[in-house]
């Protein structure tokens, strides 16, 4: 019996916020509620002209690396975090996962949102083609997606858990490095913008889910915990096996292949370091295109008022009534 599982005979319960079960989820239900934005926020539209000085294989790359991303993002909301949860034994965390899996659908459809700027229906169509026929991508969906599927004890749900960081904090970024790439040259800025949110948004599923993995690790004797460190490993290496292919097939016609490598394996390692594992391709920031390395910086950025949100937005989570004090400096 796996021991995160509510027990059936159990009395059903509700979530107590009022009573923290760990140290740290409230504090990610909090982030992720102050980071909560929504694709028709931000004016696509301003990049059409942009759009149209890029050549057609730049485009198509563009909308290629788009549609696999809505394809990872659509597995982890509709697949990834409602699987996972239902192995969580705390309400809390099971909720947390649940508003992480309704953003990576907000995800999925901002880029239908950037194709619909940007693409006529012929093109949108042929692009989610391409996603369907796209062997390598498939395979690599095909490996994340039996993962998270074959849950049944202890460990298997500690590899699940793994996968589900290693698709948040690495697969996602050969997607991401062409949209940093355009957006730190001043082209199709908005669209970037769409991207560092979501980075933003990645960023903490990422750290979260790697610290429930490290909870499920923690229980494991000396041996066990070997066994499932080499496992995970093994992961990561058939991961990179095929993203390298898949990056080559991309990115070579562009000359793009070997940046985009290093990029994805530097963050690889940073996956692994929110499972509390040392870093495995040893990629240091100075191998990284400066370009796209500054894209990742999810600090506010400074846009005036009128051309890009900036995700340096927040929503209100505490308002207050204005008082005459407040008007006595």
């Amino acid at each position: 019996m796996n021991e995160l599982l509510p027990n059936p005979q159990s009395p059903f319960s509700a979530v107590n916020w009022n009573r923290p079960e760990d140290g740290y989820t409230k504090m990610f239900w909090d982030q992720n509620v102050r980071q909560f934005w929504v694709d028709e926020e931000i004016p696509l539209s301003d990049d059409k002209l942009t759009w149209m000085t890029l050549s057609p294989q730049e485009q198509r790359l563009y909308e290629h690396v788009l549609g696999a991303l809505t394809l990872l993002d659509t597995e982890q909301g509709s697949v990834g975090m409602p699987l996972l949860s239902q192995h969580m034994g705390s309400a809390q965390v099971r909720a947390v996962m649940g508003f992480m899996g309704a953003m990576e659908h907000m995800h999925a459809k901002s880029y239908s949102s950037i194709f619909s700027t940007l693409c006529t229906s012929e093109c949108i169509e042929e692009i989610f083609e391409w996603v369907k026929h796209n062997r390598l991508l498939q395979e690599k969906l095909a490996l994340v997606h039996e993962r998270y599927c074959s849950v049944w004890g202890q460990k298997s749900l500690y590899l699940a858990l793994c996968t589900s960081v290693f698709l948040e904090s690495y697969l996602f970024y050969s997607g991401f490095f062409y949209p940093l790439l355009l957006a730190g040259q001043g082209k199709l800025v908005n669209s970037g913008e769409i991207i560092n949110l979501i980075i933003r948004d990645e960023s903490i599923h990422g750290v979260y889910v790697g610290l429930l993995a490290q909870g499920v690790f923690e229980r494991f004797s000396h041996r066990a915990q070997l066994e499932a460190r080499q496992e995970a490993l093994g992961i990561l290496e058939q991961l990179d096996q095929l993203e390298a292919r898949y990056t080559a097939e991309l990115y070579t016609p562009v000359g793009l292949e070997e940046q985009v490598t290093l990029f994805c394996r530097y963050n690889a390692d940073k996956a692994l370091m929110n499972l509390g594992l040392e870093p495995y391709f040893g990629i240091g920031e100075e191998q990284v295109n400066p370009v796209v390395l500054a894209g990742l910086r999810t600090e506010t950025k400074n846009h005036d008022f009128f051309s890009t949100k900036g995700n340096g937005y927040v929503k209100a989570t505490r308002v207050e009534p204005l008082r005459d004090e407040d008007f006595v400096f």
